[in-house]
């Protein structure tokens, strides 16, 4: 596990920049449309992409306002940040890759409309890429995404309480 692999798979899943960080590609949008209970209009069932992140990007912090779910398939375990949407407790931290004794598990759900960020738990000798697949139900759209402005006031109390974190935005 190299950059070598990471550009080989950004060039085979035909990867593209997210506007996040990393590397992104949609596998699939059902063809089902559902009706969002909080008042969005229709949206796909389900979605799915491919997320690469090499050793120095981040997934910024983001919010999306439909559950996603993490899981983990290929390189260095991810490091993944959630919390609730007015930052009022401390954001919570799991670990996803290759199941172990201290806790690491391929897949995790981030709920509708919580804060979360991401980077890879690089290590000199285990490599230095994540590659992960995230699928999110009512699927995807661009318009229900959100990154944390740097002038907001959840950005200021991000680099008030938890200023090692702010990094990721």
């Amino acid at each position: 596990m190299n950059s070598t692999r990471a550009h080989q798979l950004i060039d085979t899943l035909q990867l593209k920049p997210h506007p996040e960080g990393g590397w992104y590609s949609e596998v699939f949008r059902s063809t089902a449309s559902v009706s969002p209970a909080d008042g969005r209009s229709l949206r796909s069932a389900l979605t799915s992409i491919y997320f690469l992140l090499e050793a120095q990007q981040h997934s910024r912090w983001h919010r999306v306002l439909s559950d996603e779910v993490w899981v983990h398939l290929e390189g260095v375990p991810l490091a993944l940040w959630t919390c609730d949407a007015g930052l009022r407790t401390a954001p919570a931290h799991v670990r996803l890759g290759p199941v172990d004794v201290h806790g690491t598990r391929p897949q995790h759900v981030v709920p509708a409309g919580q804060w979360q960020a991401a980077r890879p738990i690089v290590s000199h000798t285990a490599g230095d890429f994540t590659l992960a697949a995230c699928m999110v139900g009512p699927g995807f759209d661009f318009s229900d995404f959100s990154l944390m402005p740097g002038a907001s006031d959840e950005a200021a109390a991000m680099r008030h309480h938890w200023p090692d974190l702010a990094v990721l935005m």
